[in-house]
Order: C-alpha cells, then structure tokens, then sequence
C-alpha cells in the first residue's frame, strides 16, 4: 500500500521569523511538493505567555512571501489539545 507524504511546519509564534525558522519550513515544503504529498502548517501555540497573534501574522505573511504553500491549517496546537489527553 502506498502512503501520501504529508510533512509539517511547526513554528513557535514568540518572535520574529528567521533564518533557521526559513529552513526548516523549506526543507519539508520542497519535499512534500517533490513527492506530491501535503505540506501542513501547525502553529506551537502552547507558550501562552510569549506567544502573539503578532508573530503568527509574521509567520503567515513570510510564507507567503517566499511562496511556500500549505495545504493544511494553520492548526492553533491550543486549539487541539483535547486529541492529546
């Protein structure tokens, strides 16, 4: 049985985007694109105390920018912990 590949960024929204951050959305995104599989975006909102919706915009504005498409989410991790318990 063959499986689609499905990959995911997972971003800490507590501050501005960078470099490192970049990476490890593109390494995913290309490969999830050269497989023809879904790139998903999860938002690590759990810090309550440093994350802001501030930062999510950052990083949502930034993937747009540099073209890396999602095809899932965002999904707010606060959101879903129910799943988790």
């Amino acid at each position: 049985m063959t499986q689609r590949v499905r990959t995911r960024f997972a971003p800490s929204p507590t501050g501005f985007i960078h470099l490192g951050n970049i990476r490890s959305a593109f390494y995913p995104w290309a490969f999830a694109r050269r497989m023809k599989g879904d790139f998903i975006l999860r938002i690590e909102d759990t810090d309550v105390e440093r994350s802001t919706d501030v930062a999510v915009d950052v990083i949502l504005e930034s993937m747009a920018w540099l073209d890396l498409d999602i095809d899932e989410g965002p999904f707010y991790q606060m959101q879903r912990m129910d799943r988790y318990r």
